[in-house]
C-alpha cells in the first residue's frame, strides 16, 4: 500500500474535501486514487534532460538540478519512453520541441488511437493527437502519450467493463475551463474502464491522457511519499519557492 495522505484540496467535485495541500487520496468504487490538483498560474513543468544535457530520470536527481531556492511538491512520470528513456512522441520543454508529434496507429498502449497530448501553455489542455498536429497550441511545455482516457466527455472506444488487464495506472486531466489539471495515479491495479470512469464521473474532466502502466510512481516529499521504480523518461512536476511548498 502507499503511505497515507493527509486529506487535500480538490474542489471540481463535491466527495473531495478542501485543504491547503495539492494531493489527496480519493475513494471510486471500491478503488482509491491519489490525485494531484494544480492550476493553470502555478509553476508545472516538465522534464527529461538536465543543462549538461543528462537524463534527469528520477525525482531525486530533478530535486539535485532545480535551483536553489525552489522545491519540488510533487513529480509523477509523464508520457511513455523507450528503453534509452527518449519519449516516443512529441515532447515540448521551453518551448523546444525536442521530438516531433507521431500521429500513426502502432502497437502497445501509446498506439492505441486515439492518443493525445498534454500541453501546458496558458492554460492547460488535452487533445486528441491528429486534432493537435492539425491545429496545434501554444505549448511551452508538451507530452504525447496513449491512449486518451476521456474524449469531449465519452470513454475511448476500446475499453470494455470487463477487461482483466489490471496495473497501477496514471494520467492527467484538464478542467473544461483549461485552468486546473488533476494528475492522478491509483494505488491499487485498476482496469483502464475503471481509470477513465474516475476522470469521468469523479474529477469531470472532459478530456483525460493516461500516462502510463507498471511503471507508474508518484513522489511527494512533504508528505514522504516516494515511490520506488527504475528511472524514467519524461517528468512532470510542480515547483515551488521553498518557502511556499512547505
Amino acid at each position: 500500500m502507499k503511505a497515507a495522505l493527509a486529506v487535500l484540496a480538490l474542489c471540481a467535485s463535491p466527495a473531495l474535501a478542501q485543504t491547503a495541500t495539492p494531493c489527496q487520496d480519493t475513494p471510486f468504487e471500491g478503488l482509491t486514487y491519489t490525485v494531484c490538483k494544480v492550476s493553470s498560474d502555478q509553476d508545472v513543468e516538465l522534464f527529461l534532460k538536465d543543462d549538461n544535457d543528462n537524463l534527469i530520470g528520477t525525482p531525486e536527481r530533478l530535486q539535485a538540478v532545480l535551483p536553489a531556492d525552489k522545491q519540488l511538491v510533487f513529480a509523477m512520470n509523464a508520457g511513455m519512453y523507450h528503453p534509452d528513456r527518449a519519449p516516443v512522441g512529441l515532447f515540448i520543454r521551453d518551448g523546444q520541441e525536442i521530438h516531433k508529434i507521431v500521429t500513426s496507429e502502432g502497437p502497445g498502449n501509446f498506439g492505441l488511437l486515439p492518443n493525445g497530448v498534454f500541453c501546458i501553455g496558458s492554460q492547460f489542455s488535452v487533445m486528441e493527437s491528429r486534432a493537435f498536429a492539425a491545429n496545434p497550441p501554444t505549448c511551452r511545455y508538451a507530452t504525447q502519450s496513449g491512449p486518451m482516457l476521456v474524449i469531449d466527455g465519452k470513454l475511448h472506444p476500446a475499453f470494455v467493463a470487463d477487461s482483466s488487464s489490471r496495473n497501477i495506472r496514471n494520467g492527467v486531466g484538464v478542467s473544461a475551463d483549461g485552468k486546473t489539471a488533476y494528475f492522478a495515479i491509483s494505488d491499487a491495479p485498476v482496469t483502464f474502464h475503471e481509470f477513465a470512469r474516475f476522470y469521468r464521473d469523479v474529477l469531470h474532466t472532459p478530456n483525460a491522457l493516461y500516462f502510463d502502466g507498471k511503471i507508474s510512481r508518484l513522489t511527494i516529499p512533504g508528505q514522504g511519499r516516494e515511490d520506488l521504480g527504475l528511472p524514467m523518461g519524461p517528468i512532470v512536476a510542480l515547483i515551488a519557492p521553498k518557502s511556499a511548498a512547505n
